[in-house]
């Protein structure tokens, strides 16, 4: 599992990279054809893998309820982020993880909750979810590549 939490890391860097190269505005901005926004991107992939790996191992997660409420599955920005906000979330990015490392290691996840995902796969224990999160922050991070590109076409 080292390699599959190395990959986590790598991304979640990259994802570090966009909240401290892009303005707080480009971050809140959803352009036109979208949904979402970069920030809520990013808060989602947190959600997401808190939901994956330790809600579904009938775990306390280590983000709280009102973030995961905002930012699970079928949610959208409902208003802009402060700067302590978006801190809070570049925070959230290598502590969640290095938490699920810390606690795989030492073996805390013990039971899991199937669960069907949107492609059809079906995560019957928490190597299986810790791996399928990887897609899904991929996932994401083409979407904020497209993202920032369509905030770099609206300012030109």
């Amino acid at each position: 599992m080292e390699w599959t939490f190395d990959i986590t890391i790598k991304n979640r860097k990259l994802l570090k990279g966009f909240l401290e190269n892009m303005s707080l505005v480009d971050l809140n901005t959803i352009p036109k054809g979208f949904n979402n926004n970069i920030i809520w991107n990013i808060a989602h992939v947190i959600v997401t893998q808190q939901l994956l790996v330790y809600k579904l191992s009938g775990l306390a997660t280590i983000v709280s309820n009102e973030m995961i409420d905002a930012y699970r599955k079928g949610t959208k920005p409902e208003k802009d982020l402060t700067e302590a906000e978006v801190d809070a979330i570049k925070s959230l990015l290598f502590s969640t993880i290095e938490k699920t490392k810390e606690d795989y290691e030492s073996k805390i996840f013990q039971t899991y909750n199937q669960y069907t995902v949107t492609t059809k796969n079906t995560l019957s224990n928490v190597e299986e979810a810790i791996e399928f999160n990887n897609f899904h922050e991929g996932i994401h991070l083409g979407y904020i590549l497209a993202l920032r590109k369509a905030l770099n076409n609206t300012t030109n």
